[in-house]
């Protein structure tokens, strides 16, 4: 509990820093709006299961835990990628290009989800409208979803395979393109193995 306590409050801390240094908005690294792929012809062609995730793009969808582990059952034969996020949280913020690059890239062979937690859904709203991603996320007010994959802070992303199981949870953001597409190959694509974090 402290150490999530203590990320916490690193995240909070790091989203001051780039509010007012001005770099969550206009610097290279951390222009999370503005430009994003063409979803509807990246995705075009996309497997009913994951058409449906396509239809939903960044809605926020309620149900927590229970909502969630009906999903990941109903898209069994599909790897899932699920980044836990919020609005707040500077590097949350900062990996946004990179999901919504790789979402899709990938997003025709593999499922993405976004579980929202601890954010306020307008605060969480505004902010999917600057930076749209064609996936929905999952409310998480009570933390359940995020503790049932184990995350111990913001951002984490979760990896399962095409069985609905857990392989990978990467526990700190994505600073590039290069190493989400790796675990995304690892973990989503290559069939993963026990589970395991970063």
């Amino acid at each position: 509990m402290i150490k999530a306590g203590r990320q916490f409050a690193i995240c909070v801390a790091l989203a001051a820093i780039v509010a007012l240094s001005g770099s969550g908005c206009g610097s290279s690294g951390g222009d999370y709006g503005g430009q994003h792929p063409n979803y509807a012809k990246a995705l075009s062609g996309s497997p009913a299961p994951l058409a449906a995730l396509h239809r939903q793009a960044d809605q926020l969808l309620p149900g927590g835990s229970e909502a969630f582990d009906r999903r990941i059952a109903a898209l069994h034969g599909y790897p899932a990628v699920v980044n836990v996020w919020a609005s707040w949280c500077g590097p949350c913020r900062f990996e946004f290009p990179t999901l919504q690059k790789l979402s899709a890239a990938y997003g025709r062979q593999v499922a993405f989800l976004g579980v929202n937690s601890q954010d306020a859904d307008d605060a969480a709203k505004t902010f999917l409208e600057e930076a749209p991603v064609p996936y929905p996320s999952y409310t998480n007010g009570d933390g359940g979803i995020a503790n049932e994959l184990g995350a111990i802070g913001l951002p984490a992303t979760a990896f399962y395979d095409r069985h609905g199981k857990l392989v990978f949870l990467q526990q700190k953001p994505y600073t590039n393109d290069a190493e989400l597409r790796a675990d995304i190959k690892r973990y989503a694509l290559g069939g993963g193995g026990s589970p395991e974090s970063g």
